[in-house]
């Protein structure tokens, strides 16, 4: 069974340090295996290693305590624990890791005392303790000037001008989160405003608007889903009421049969679909929820998104890669990929990676298992169906490590039976160089994206907006807007995203432009004070923006008679 070591997107495994135990050379050994498979893409342990930014490094960490690193955003409760890394607490850590400090950002536990007597045994050989120097040169895109971005910002990736792989070096460049700073703004076009409208969840990620108006939202490090409701203000949310607990890695919801009268209450969890009976007003929870069907469990990407075709007759499923670019992928004979793929489908990617990569399709009208809509899709964060056209969207975090410039990520249409290029392609036909020559039989057949993005930006969600009457209804021409998230980058000397972009659209078909919506969130290269991460429409027709590292719900509406563009409460 492959062990589950997984970073946790934005925090993770270790920020650990002291480890006291004798490092026997074999269990060494095996221990980097199991990190480089699922921690190395956010976590680098050994110097030049090429690892992740997205936690910190894990160079040098005997004897620290936890949360020391002054250049890394913890969560509070860690920061609050207290603990020294010595090998004890690490294994108690890895085993249950919202046990021994609850809230923590680090969620998967390592089950097996085996796996985690062998990473305990590689981090005690990692004794580095060489400082990490961030690389200072200036990108040369203006296009990717986080200090230009403001309210109609035009942006369309030009793909014939993509950057060689390795023109610039691959660096960690993971932010400092910081309160918001008194002279701090944000910006929205003229007539909208933000307020905050809870303060109450830990990682709010997910939301979903039940028919009485109640918030469904997941907070992924707690395992739980919670429900907000406005206030009589309209403004802020009341207290959170807890709907169900002790769930593995929750993030994406969806009602069945319908949004508009459903029975059930889907959920994605790390390694399964789960489903809740549910009725209009219900806030708890009624027993065990009833698993619908399993997924491959663990990776360096832990959240798996869920939707369902406006028919109900369809339940599409995101399954992420386990790794950044499968560079331990096997090799197959040509005979062996002919074969895999009249099951798996064309680009279907195996070993450590088999059903990931790609989105699942389920006949919710029969027992029949799922099979690969379409594949090739590195990382599939948010699914959604465009109300205008029914068609299916994904929106992607594409790989790392061969530049501040490389690989835009992108939000699709998704074809039945599309690839669209991971690991051994990328927009279109550029050749991968980890992959050089392994693949040319599907040169032709990588599918472009819609809508490419600039690299790094981390874009999770994208929402679209229906026409809606209520008094805080965003204008006629926002009717059918495609509204994305992005997290924002850990991996360019500049930083990008942080902000919410609207897509362009013409009759319905996307035109491949973008444009910043909601801005101001980066303070500079190295420092920020918000991390977008997913949107809802609200009966009232105001928007919801979940951040997922403040922990902060912000509402989003328009008044015609507001020109400011600006953060009025926040």
């Amino acid at each position: 069974m492959q062990p589950v070591i997984t970073a946790f997107g934005y925090i993770t495994f270790l920020t650990i340090v002291g480890i006291s135990i004798p490092a026997c050379a074999a269990e060494a050994a095996a221990g980097k295996v199991i990190f480089q498979q699922n921690c190395g893409m956010c976590h680098t342990a050994e110097p030049n290693d090429n690892g992740g930014g997205q936690g910190p490094a894990l160079t040098g960490i005997f004897g620290r305590r936890a949360a020391s690193n002054p250049a890394f955003g913890y969560t509070k409760q860690l920061r609050e624990s207290n603990l020294i890394w010595d090998a004890p607490t690490l294994d108690r850590f890895l085993k249950d890791p919202a046990k021994t400090v609850r809230g923590t950002a680090m969620i998967v536990a390592v089950p097996s005392k085996s796996d985690r007597a062998n990473l305990i045994a590689y981090l005690k050989s990692v004794r580095s303790a060489k400082p990490e120097v961030l690389q200072t040169a200036k990108s040369t895109s203006d296009a990717a000037d986080w200090k230009r971005d403001r309210p109609g910002r035009l942006h369309r990736i030009d793909l014939s001008t993509l950057p060689l792989p390795g023109a610039t070096l691959s660096v960690r460049n993971r932010h400092q989160l910081v309160e918001k700073p008194i002279d701090a703004k944000l910006s929205l076009p003229p007539g909208f405003k933000i307020d905050v409208f809870s303060r109450d969840l830990e990682g709010p990620r997910r939301m979903l608007v039940a028919p009485n108006g109640d918030i469904f939202v997941t907070e992924t490090p707690n395992g739980r889903i919670s429900i907000l409701r406005q206030g009589s203000d309209g403004i802020t949310a009341s207290k959170p009421q807890i709907f169900a607990t002790d769930l593995n890695v929750p993030h994406g919801m969806a009602w069945y049969p319908n949004a508009a009268n459903p029975s059930w209450l889907y959920v994605a969890e790390n390694n399964r679909v789960v489903r809740f009976p549910y009725q209009n007003g219900m806030v708890r929870a009624q027993g065990s929820p009833e698993i619908v069907t399993t997924l491959p469990p663990g990776g360096s990407h832990i959240r798996r998104d869920i939707v369902f075709a406006d028919d109900g007759r369809r339940m599409y499923v995101s399954v992420p890669s386990a790794s950044n670019a499968a560079e331990d992928m096997p090799p197959k004979t040509p005979a062996e990929i002919k074969e895999w793929e009249a099951n798996f489908g064309i680009g279907a990617a195996w070993g450590n990676e088999t059903d990931r990569a790609t989105v699942l399709v389920f006949d919710t009208t029969s027992k029949d298992p799922g099979r690969h809509l379409a594949n090739g899709i590195r990382n599939c964060v948010g699914l959604t169906i465009q109300p205008q056209t029914n068609d299916l969207w994904c929106t992607t975090n594409e790989r790392d490590k061969i530049g501040d410039g490389l690989v835009p990520d992108y939000s699709t249409r998704v074809r039945d039976g599309g690839f669209y290029g991971w690991p051994w392609y990328y927009m279109g036909q550029n050749e991968d160089p980890r992959h050089k020559e392994a693949r040319p039989d599907l040169r032709d057949k990588a599918l472009l994206p819609d809508v490419p993005y600039e690299a790094h930006s981390a874009a999770l969600t994208l929402m679209f907006y229906r026409a809606n009457n209520g008094p805080s209804a965003f204008p006629k021409e926002y009717e059918g807007a495609g509204f994305v998230t992005f997290h924002g980058s850990w991996n360019r000397v500049e930083r990008t995203g942080h902000k919410i972009v609207k897509l362009r659209f013409r009759d319905g078909v996307p035109t491949g432009e973008y444009e910043d919506f909601l801005t101001g969130f980066i303070i500079d290269d190295q420092t920020v004070w918000g991390r977008p991460v997913g949107t809802v429409q609200l009966p009232d027709g105001s928007l919801l923006l979940s951040d997922d590292e403040a922990n902060v719900i912000y509402r989003i509406s328009y008044s015609a008679g507001d020109v400011s563009g600006a953060d009025a409460k926040h």
